[in-house]
């Protein structure tokens, strides 16, 4: 079996367990570049995060994933498979951060949490670095998402896409990616606060 078609059953066999279970409901979708690199940043509440996003985007998303997944030969082919690849945490990883610039310079989509971990408080978190740095480095659209729980069976679960924030200011005088990042940050607290009500 490919790649592609593991990732496309994958999501399929899950849209269809989770949709329902979760009573997911997609806003925002008509902001998401239909082609051309995108970094899509979401915040990070629940280890269904990264399917859930995935399931929810009309594009296949490559998310990094903590390299002790990749450890054996078949959960490495398993994570590859469904589009993920590996980056150490709590340091530099010098090979990932290659890897997502070559894959937004070929207009695929990066998906990313910033916060980098869960959120114990389900409260948006500061964002690392890394977000910043990959809106800095490449012309992708940058797309915030939100995740609005809670993650409970029967409750309503949100996934809101917002517009693509303009870094066109950030890039021309060279900010920093904690800067960007910051940036970023604000704007899937925005969709937050405006959708969950």
């Amino acid at each position: 079996m490919t790649v592609v078609t593991l990732y496309t059953v994958a999501k399929t066999v899950v849209k269809l367990a989770l949709t329902p279970v979760y009573r997911i409901q997609v806003l925002g979708m008509e902001h998401f570049p239909k082609e051309g690199g995108v970094l899509l940043c979401a915040n990070h509440i629940d280890n269904l995060d990264p399917p859930v996003v995935g399931i929810t985007s009309k594009r296949p998303v490559r998310f990094m994933a903590k390299e002790e997944l990749f450890k054996t030969k078949w959960t490495g082919k398993l994570m590859r498979g469904l589009n993920a690849f590996p980056v150490k945490r709590g340091m530099s990883d010098r090979e990932a951060l290659r890897s997502g610039l070559k894959m937004l310079k070929e207009g695929q989509v990066l998906g990313l949490f910033p916060e980098g971990t869960r959120s114990k408080n389900g409260q948006l978190g500061k964002g690392l670095s890394g977000a910043g740095f990959f809106a800095l480095r490449t012309d992708a659209a940058v797309v915030p998402c939100a995740v609005i729980g809670p993650y409970k069976i029967g409750r309503k679960l949100k996934v809101v896409y917002g517009p693509p924030i303009d870094m066109s200011e950030l890039r021309a005088k060279k900010a920093s990616a904690e800067e960007a990042t910051e940036t970023i940050m604000n704007a899937i607290g925005r969709l937050i606060q405006e959708h969950s009500v």
